[in-house]
Formats: structure tokens, C-alpha cells, sequence
């Protein structure tokens, strides 16, 4: 029995998403960032960054299976570049974390139109919501050392709840950028952080 061309692309295909070749891996998620600076959130979807990659959308969708998941990634790109501050108190570091790599991240570029996005759509598409609440786990899991160090130090009582402190910070910054109002909020992150850790036992500011 012969075998069609047809079938044998689609085996190199399926083979090729099996192994994620990183360097195809790389060309989409290039392409994918060019039609999210070119076309905006609007004009995104796996068809135009197939064609902008010259990919095959089974290999996009076997990769990333949705829009969103494909869109996450390229943020990951964005933020992963950023190291978390150690900055040897915990008041400071939770400054610069907003300053660099939630609000001032945001302000005035594509990663904050984004990222609104991926929120967005994660309030109606399961898949989506799981995506961002598995980056947000890891994400929060690093951040939370900043509390380590904080308790390590005397800085903060031990029976204080981290992930919650964490939690806090991160909600202040969504909810600024949700309302679109991230470059306001930006004069407002010293008294924020200020509140937030006046509620903290045993909270010690270091100069």
C-alpha cells in the first residue's frame, strides 16, 4: 500500500510536535510576538501566527492549546529576563517587585495589554483560568522567599501568613491594571506597601 504525501507530511508533522523542536519553538513564539505588536489582542490567533511562522497549526495547537496558553508564553518570555529583588529588606524588595515586575513592568508597553488579555479570557475558558493559575503558583512560590528572608531576618513575625502578604501585593497591582489605571498607580506603591506591612506582627522596618 503506498503511502500518500499527504500522510507522510502529516507523520513529520505529528513527529516534530512530539519532540518541541526548540528551535521551532523559538521561530512561533517570535512570530507570535509580532502579531501581537503588529495586530494588537484583536488580530491574534494561532491561524495568523501559523502563517506569520510558516507552521503548521497542529504543531501550534499540539504545543499551546489555545490562543491564550500561546499568549502566556510570550509574557513568560517578557518576565522571565527580570530577577526577583534581594535587596536585604523586605520593604524594599516588595517596592521593587512592583516597581519592576508588576506595575512598572505593565505601564506603557505591550506585556500589560497582554496580560489584561490572559486574564480576561481565563474568566470564561477553563483551560485558560488553569494556565495562568499554574504561572501564578510558580511565580508566587519565588516571590514568597522574599518573606523567607524577611522572617529570617527578624524583619517579620514567623506566624506571619506569606502567601497572603503575597497575595495582597498582587492583588493591588491586578486590580490597577484591570481598571487601566497602572502609570497612576505607580505614586501610590510606598504607602500601599507601608499598609500592607503596618498589619504584620512584629513587622521591623530596616532602613
Amino acid at each position: 500500500m503506498e503511502t500518500s504525501t499527504e500522510d507522510t507530511d502529516d507523520s513529520a508533522r505529528r513527529s516534530i510536535g512530539a519532540r518541541r523542536n526548540p528551535a521551532s519553538q523559538e521561530a512561533i513564539l517570535d512570530a507570535a510576538e509580532a502579531v501581537l505588536k503588529e495586530s494588537g489582542i484583536g488580530g491574534f490567533s494561532i491561524e495568523a501566527v501559523a502563517r506569520r511562522a510558516r507552521a503548521g497549526k497542529p504543531t501550534i495547537y499540539r504545543w499551546w492549546p489555545n490562543r491564550t496558553a500561546l499568549m502566556l508564553d510570550v509574557y513568560k518570555r517578557f518576565k522571565n529576563t527580570r530577577t526577583f529583588p534581594d535587596t536585604g529588606a523586605l520593604r524594599s524588595d516588595l517596592i521593587a517587585l512592583l516597581e519592576n515586575h508588576l506595575l512598572g513592568f505593565w505601564k506603557d508597553s505591550l506585556c500589560g495589554t497582554v496580560y489584561r488579555a490572559i486574564i480576561a479570557e481565563a474568566q470564561n475558558d477553563r483551560d485558560a483560568a488553569a494556565a495562568l493559575y499554574t504561572y501564578q503558583v510558580e511565580r508566587k512560590a519565588v516571590v514568597l522567599q522574599m518573606v523567607t528572608r524577611a522572617k529570617a531576618r527578624g524583619e517579620v513575625d514567623e506566624a506571619v501568613d506569606g502567601t497572603l502578604l503575597v497575595d495582597m501585593v498582587v492583588s493591588f497591582a491586578w486590580h490597577q491594571l484591570l481598571l487601566g489605571r497602572v502609570a497612576e498607580a505607580m505614586d501610590s506603591i510606598e504607602a500601599v506597601v507601608d499598609g500592607l506591612l503596618m498589619g504584620c506582627a512584629g513587622y521591623q522596618r530596616k532602613e
